[in-house]
Formats: C-alpha cells, structure tokens, sequence
C-alpha cells in the first residue's frame, strides 16, 4: 500500500481557527486569523517533527500529534457543555490527560498498519476545513451580491478647516466609560443613588446632561455615530437591512470625521484603546496607548483551549487580570496627557462598568469565584463605584496641570444590557423589548466641561451624534445644524441595520417639554 501523506495535523490544527473566525463572520476581519493560524501551524509541526524522530515512524506521530490538538482545542468547548454538571478543570484536565496518554500508549504499541487510519483521519480533517470554507465563502459571496460595502463616512458638507484660529487650541478629551447606565437607571433598575458623582462633575464645572440617550444600542453603531456626527442611515441603504455584517462600521470607527477635522485644525491624536478590535488601535492616531497579550481573536482562541487553564493555574497568564491592569494603565497614562505641549484630542475607549466583572469598588482585583458569590447588579455597581473615583481623580488631575482649561466629554457609548437580552444576544428581538429594556440599553451617563462657554447652549437631552457638532460650533466657528436628539434599536444582530426609531419609549418623563437652546 502506497504511504500516506500525513496532512491530517496541519488541518486539525487550522480547522478551530477556521471554525472560529466562520462562526463569527461579520465581526472579525481576515487579517486578524493569519498570526494564530501561524501559531497553530507551528504547533503541529514541531510536536510532529520532535515525535517523528523519537518514534521513528511519522504515521504513528502524526496520530498522536492529531490527537493532542484535537484535545487541546476542544477543552474550552467541552468544558462549557459540561458545566452545569459542576465540572472542574481539575477534573476535566485529569481525564483529557488520561485520554491522550492512553491513545499515544495503544498508537505506539500496535502492529497493526495506520495507513488506512491516516487517510481516514486526513479526509476527516480536510472535511471539517472544507466546511468552515464554504461557511466563509457562501457569507462572502452574500455580501458581495447584496452590495455590501461602505467605505468611510460621507464628507461633511461644511469644511470646519475654514473656521477658527488655530493658535491657542484647548485639548480635547472624549472619555468613553462602555455601559455606564444613566442615573435614573441606577437608581431604579439597580437600586444604586450615584449623585454623589454627578454632583461632583456639577460641581466642577460639567454640564450633566441628565436626560441624555445613546442614538444607538451597541459600541459599533454608536460610536460611529459620534466620531461621525450623523446617523446611520446610509448604512441601511448601502449595507442592506439583512446585513449582519459588523466590519462595516469598521471604516467609520478608523477614519472618523472628527479625527480629520482635528486633524485638519493642528491636533495630535492620541488613542487610548481597549482589547475590542476597532478600538484596540487606529491607523491614523500619533499615539496608540493600549496594554494586552493578545488581540480579541487570538484571545477567544486561547480560551477554548487547555493552555488557558495551565496558563491560569501556574500564574503565566490570566485575561481577566490583564483586562484590570489594562484599566489601571490606561487611566494612568491619561493622567499624563497634560505634559503634551501640542493641542492634543485624546479618544479614550474604557470598557469599565462594561464586564468582565474584575474590579471591586475599591478597585481590588476580583477572581471569578468572588465574583460568583455576588449578583450581576452588585458587580456593576461596584465597577461603577470604582469607575467614579478613577474618574475624579483623573479630572482633579486634567483641571489642575493643563496649562489651559481642557474640553472634557466623559460620555457612555451605551447602557448595559437588560438580562432577558443576555440570554440570546445575537437573536434577542429588541422589537419585542419593553419599555424598560429599552430604557436601561439606551439611557447613558453624559457630562460636558466647555470652559469659556456659556452652558445655555447645552440641554438635557443632547446625544453623543450632538456633542462635536455643538463644541465645533462653539469653539470653531462653525455651522452645524443640531440633528435631532433621536435614539434607534435594530431588530437583532441578523439585521444590523434595520433601525427603527425609539425615541418616544426611552425619552425621560419631561423631555418632551425640553427645548434646545
């Protein structure tokens, strides 16, 4: 019988990768599987190579090796379907240790030819890529035919580099605190009275625009509202309403209108990012600041896989310590942004009330058990509580070594999630949402500190789509017109962008009578 050719490792070790970035078509780009796929590569070499030497036999080192990364990429998997059987990983790693000793002992041992084995497992492997390929290709080709393609935001009809001096820049600082809930919400949602804090920003100077909503309910559309200071619409019409495609808001969150504009006026951008990718880094920042290990792909890969818990047992590596030292470092090197000399525009992504839940109120580091012992409500609100006091030093430290008076947004990008949703995100209905769902998704904390403005011109229910068109105006000479104040939820993460408008069930009780200035 001819030999076989041992390709069966190499497609195992692609396939989780394949399956992975298939299964999350829409919100990763390709670019963001070549390093892991290179790492999987090398994984199956090596252990082949090393094994194919000392055994003497590649056939028999190919199973083995097959047989490790099977093991290995599954365990996150199987050790989430076997959870609610209170399962440990002590347990689960035991058995998986016991598995892969006991097949590599009867593979070394047998007599027996492996050649039919090889060529099953290598059509096996080879089905399993061929799978998730056509997954891939089949979303692509969707994609294509419907059009789906924007590639950067419409030009703002008025140019605002006509507009203002550019000597005498103040600094610009847009803080976002992902999922930081409104203080109505807090308090009747989640039992918690945070006008502690907003009666410190008032006190400060802020304008707490009490009655404030996010136009959008996700990060993604939000965002790229905000940074583009209109609404989506367009995605609609380009996108299609079946689209479910989240790397089309991509272009929009990397080459914003507000960065050009700035830009465009003398300022230096610098980008504080976090783990999620359309923020972890942009292109057209001077200064990116971000802190992790491994990008947002690779690390959902590393925790399906054993390496994850042996990384976490012995002390090598632990995501969830590195998302609270990511905080921690990052509201550090904010605090020195004052010592820049040039005007700078500081865009800074803190995923902080958002979980994972790592942070008491005190900031101490909290491990997954005593996270467990407390409700989801106590969780935020202790990461709340937390997020306050960060951020009234941060503030104390921003007033009080910049040479001139800085513009401050410190605005949530969205509300957290309402529990029902947390059970399905991906399908939840938000068609069938309840008023009070709704509320808590879209009802945001969002505070201003315009020196040298007078704050009528600022009103209760601004939204983040609002907030650089009215500093533009303001500080700029320019002349935007104020969109209206309009909140949209989609139908589900199947139809990104089929908005529907939800204003009149999230508004506060006595915004209808609020006038802009």
């Amino acid at each position: 019988m001819k030999k076989p050719r041992i390709i069966h490792p190499f497609l195992f070790a692609l396939f989780p990768i394949l399956f992975l970035f298939a299964h999350n078509a829409g919100r990763t780009a390709f670019i963001e599987i070549l390093a892991p796929a290179a790492v999987a590569l090398g994984i199956a070499a090596l252990p082949l190579l090393l094994s194919g030497l000392m055994l003497r036999d590649n056939i028999k080192a190919g199973i083995i090796v097959s047989i490790f990364l099977v093991l290995m990429f599954s365990y996150g998997h199987v050790f989430g379907l076997l959870m609610g059987w209170q399962i440990r990983h002590r347990h689960l790693m035991l058995a998986w240790g016991l598995l892969f000793v006991v097949s590599a002992y009867f593979i070394i041992k047998t007599r027996k030819s492996l050649h039919q084995f090889t060529n099953i497992l290598n059509v096996a492997a080879a089905s399993l890529v061929a799978m998730s390929l056509f997954h891939l290709a089949a979303y692509e080709l969707e994609a294509r035919l419907a059009g789906r393609e924007v590639k950067r935001a419409e030009e703002m009809k008025t140019q605002l580099t006509e507009y203002g001096a550019k000597d005498n820049l103040p600094d610009i600082y847009y803080i976002i605190l992902d999922r930081y809930a409104a203080a109505s919400t807090l308090k009747e949602i989640y039992h918690f009275d945070n006008s502690e804090f907003t009666d410190y920003l008032s006190k400060r100077g802020f304008y707490v625009a009490s009655e404030s909503r996010s136009n959008y309910l996700t990060t993604a559309h939000s965002l790229a509202s905000s940074l583009n200071m209109q609404f989506l619409d367009h995605l609609s019409d380009k996108a299609g309403k079946e689209s479910n495609d989240w790397t089309l808001l991509n272009p929009l969150l990397q080459d914003h209108q507000v960065c050009r504009v700035l830009k465009a006026k003398g300022y230096k951008y610098f980008h504080f990012g976090d783990l999620w990718t359309p923020t972890a880094y942009n292109r057209n920042a001077e200064v990116n600041v971000n802190q992790y290990w491994l990008p947002q792909f690779s690390a959902a890969l590393f925790k399906t896989t054993m390496f994850c818990i042996i990384g976490l047992e012995l002390g090598i590596y632990d995501y969830r310590r590195e998302h609270w030292q990511r905080i921690l470092y990052k509201f550090d090197k904010l605090a020195e942004m004052p010592a820049v000399k040039e005007p700078t525009f500081v865009f800074a992504h803190m995923l902080i009330p958002h979980d994972p839940f790592v942070f008491d109120k005190n900031g101490e580091f909290l491990t997954e058990a005593e996270v467990g012992r407390r409700s989801a409500k106590e969780n935020y609100v202790n990461q709340v509580i937390f997020a306050n006091k960060k951020l009234q030093a941060l503030i104390d430290k921003l007033l009080s070594s910049s040479e001139a008076h800085p513009i401050i947004i410190v605005q949530a990008d969205e509300g957290p999630y309402p529990a029902r949703s947390e059970l399905d995100l991906r399908h939840f209905n938000w068609k069938q949402a309840s008023q009070q769902e709704l509320k808590e998704k879209l009802r945001i904390l969002n505070a201003y500190y315009l020196p040298k403005v007078d704050k009528k011109f600022l009103y209760p229910s601004i939204t983040p789509v609002n907030s650089f068109r009215l500093i533009f105006n303001l500080y700029f000479n320019a002349n935007f017109e104020l969109l209206p104040d309009e909140s949209y939820a989609f139908v589900d993460e199947d139809h990104l962008y089929e908005f529907f408008n939800v204003t009149d069930q999230v508004e506060h009780e006595n915004e209808h009578s609020t006038e802009k200035k």
